[in-house]
């Protein structure tokens, strides 16, 4: 049996050398929106250990659409050209495909750095969400969205979508998930509408699906086009996996290639029952009933886990996100968990197993 893990998979025009992907993380450690140094050393320290794709974690596409004021942006030239030095770097060693994620808060808007105060949010800029509710107690009160706002965030999504594809991005993903804004719409705990765009789940997923369908018509036809979502709000009166199954539905049929499916986010006392994949069943069920392409994640740590997820068919890719933290040298040691092949840099070589006898000794056993 081959092994899967390490077979490539392809989206339109990018083919992924594996199936491995790093996760978009926050880092809190951008400036004015735009990525430092540290942003250079965490991205790259993963990328060239050969996943098929590292995603860039999520980018406001306005400076009120950020989760805080140290989060990166794409909103204008000086944003864009900032990104693109990031982009650039990467894809000078890198060999995988690099991917950006974009993202408007809404009401998680504007929160502090999260080791630095236990205070939830600060008052950074106005809030808005559907519906003039609080994230939690002692955080901000959005202000409701009206249609000429949410016409400006969808046109902010898709200028974000052209920067995104102008400075190289290979794999563009859209953040609909973890109570960020159009999470927002689609949970009944966040959206209480009662105009065309609440209510019913047809009306909670309408926006969501306006910013899709918009930014896949920004792409060029073979620009690889995917989205996050929070398959379940994991809380009564929340957003179901029975409702995200029908949103999975309409998100193939506006041409998206594939979906992350992770969970939870919107409310700040959901009871999620965490533990090694929790999460693996909610893109068991998308991929199965809806055909389209899935990505899983979720203390998803050990390789062998990681190989029978996709060995049965649960998901299509493999995301790690504190796996990586961890260890940014996981694709390499996954490799050798498995049996499986893969590429060294050649200024690493030297301490690949065949050559280095102490790589046996550096592993921790299991």
């Amino acid at each position: 049996m081959t092994v899967k893990l390490f077979e490539p998979f392809t989206l339109r025009n990018i083919e992924l050398a594996n199936r491995i992907v790093v996760a978009p993380m926050c880092q809190y450690s951008a400036v004015d929106g735009e990525p430092q140094p540290w942003h250079y050393q965490h991205y790259g320290a993963m990328a060239v250990s050969w996943p098929g794709l590292t995603v860039i974690e999520a980018t406001g596409v306005l400076p009120e659409g950020r989760i805080s004021d140290s989060c990166l942006g794409l909103w204008d030239d000086v944003t864009e050209a900032a990104m693109a030095d990031l982009v650039a770097t990467l894809k000078s060693y890198a060999p995988g495909a690099i991917g950006l994620q974009l993202n408007h808060a809404g009401r998680k808007g504007g929160f502090t750095k999260p080791w630095m105060s236990t205070v939830p949010a600060t008052p950074h800029w106005k809030v808005w969400a559907p519906s003039a509710i609080p994230f939690s107690d002692g955080s901000l009160t959005p202000q409701a969205l009206d249609e000429t706002e949410m016409e400006r965030i969808k046109a902010a999504f898709v200028t974000a979508v052209g920067r995104a594809d102008r400075i190289g991005i290979d794999v563009i993903e859209l953040h609909s998930a973890h109570g960020y804004l159009l999470h927002q719409f689609l949970s009944p705990l966040s959206n209480q509408r009662n105009d065309a765009y609440g209510g019913s789940l047809e009306n909670r997923m309408r926006f969501p699906l306006e910013v899709v369908r918009a930014a896949r018509a920004a792409l060029p036809e073979n620009r690889p086009l995917g989205i996050r979502i929070s398959a379940t709000d994991w809380t009564d009166g929340g957003l179901t996996l029975d409702e995200s199954v029908e949103y999975a539905k309409r998100l193939k049929d506006a041409e998206l290639d594939f979906i992350c499916v992770s969970s939870g986010g919107n409310v700040p006392d959901a009871k999620i029952p965490t533990g090694p994949g929790y999460q693996v069943h909610l893109s068991q069920r998308i991929r199965k009933e809806v055909g389209i392409a899935t990505r899983t994640v979720g203390m998803i740590a050990n390789p062998q886990q990681a190989e029978d997820i996709l060995q049965a068919g649960d998901a299509d890719m493999i995301a790690l996100a504190r796996g990586f933290m961890d260890d940014p040298r996981w694709p390499m040691h996954a490799a050798e968990a498995l049996g499986a092949k893969i590429a060294y840099p050649s200024q690493y070589l030297r301490a690949a197993p065949i050559i280095w006898p102490g790589a046996k000794l550096a592993r921790p056993k299991e």
